[in-house]
Order: structure tokens, then sequence, then C-alpha cells
């Protein structure tokens, strides 16, 4: 147990009790045991006026630092991600969550850490146009970024990316 916390908080933290407990289908008491029970492992930090826990040491990033990714169909950190508002902000639980709130459905545009669109890829042999519906109108450095990440998916696919910024007409997966 306490090597599957490490590894949660390592990915997901700072959680709160209730994050974790909902992740694991449990009660948030039980999981407050467990966290606690990682003594000096762990340290509480205030988490958006609450009390959470992350590994000791782990720095939370303070911003100022501009990312744009593409994350795929059910990635980790899309699907574990709790409380789902700090991720899916705004339009974008609307967009990229199904109506049970379920994340994963939807490859999404991710950007400083949040979801901010979706993204489809249509691959026809060696070539491939990639979609991205942004939520919000991207700056040029973010443009860049979008542009570099692009170059980035067509390079791991092993085709040649034509990118274009607009609407996804492909509902969720199945």
């Amino acid at each position: 147990m306490a090597g599957l916390l490490r590894s949660y908080l390592g990915a997901y933290g700072p959680v709160t009790d209730q994050h974790l407990a909902t992740w694991l289908s449990t009660r948030p008491r039980w999981a407050a045991d467990r966290l606690a029970g990682l003594g000096s492992e762990v340290e509480r930090v205030e988490l958006e006026g609450s009390v959470g826990w992350q590994l000791a040491g782990d720095d939370v990033p303070a911003g100022g630092r501009t990312s744009v990714r593409l994350l795929p169909y059910f990635d980790a950190y899309v699907v574990a991600c709790q409380p789902r508002q700090r991720l899916f902000r705004g339009a974008a639980a609307q967009r990229a969550l199904a109506p049970s709130g379920q994340a994963g459905n939807y490859p999404v545009l991710l950007v400083d850490g949040t979801v901010a669109g979706v993204w489809h890829l249509r691959r026809s042999g060696r070539r491939a146009t990639l979609t991205v519906e942004p939520l919000t109108g991207l700056s040029a450095r973010r443009r860049r970024l979008l542009d570099d990440e692009a170059g980035r998916l067509g390079e791991v696919l092993e085709v040649t990316v034509s990118l274009t910024v607009g609407p996804v007409t492909v509902g969720p997966h199945a």
C-alpha cells in the first residue's frame, strides 16, 4: 500500500484525503490514516484552502512556465486527476468530459497543466491531419509550442503531421 500511495502522490500530489478516497473508491478517513502512516515520507500542505499531502520535499510549481501538451485518449493523468474541476475548468468540463464526469473519452490539449481543448488525429499512410480545438485563443508563444508538440507526435508515429486549429467534429471514444 505504501508503494501505491508514494506513486500516486508522485504523479498527482498534492492531494486531499477526499481526492485519494475518490481515486481508491474508499472512505476519506481510511485514506487519511494511510497517508499519515507514511510518516516523514509525506508532508501536509495547503491545497486550495484545504489540507493536502505531498511527498516530502516535492516542489509545487509556482507557475510562470508555459507548457502545451497533447494527451491521448484515457491518459492516466487525465483519468486519475482529482478533483476534476481543477483540471477541467469551465468550458473544458463541458467539452472534454462525459456527462457522467468520466475523463479520457477525448484526447485533450493541456496548456499549463489544465485541459484547454480537445484534438483528433486522422492518419492516411505516412501522413496525418491533426485538428486541435482550443477552448480559448492561443498566444503566439503557445501556438509555437503546439506546433512543436505536433512535430513530436509526428516523430513518435513516424508520419508527417499537418496541423489545423479549428473545431473537432469527431465524437468521443465509445
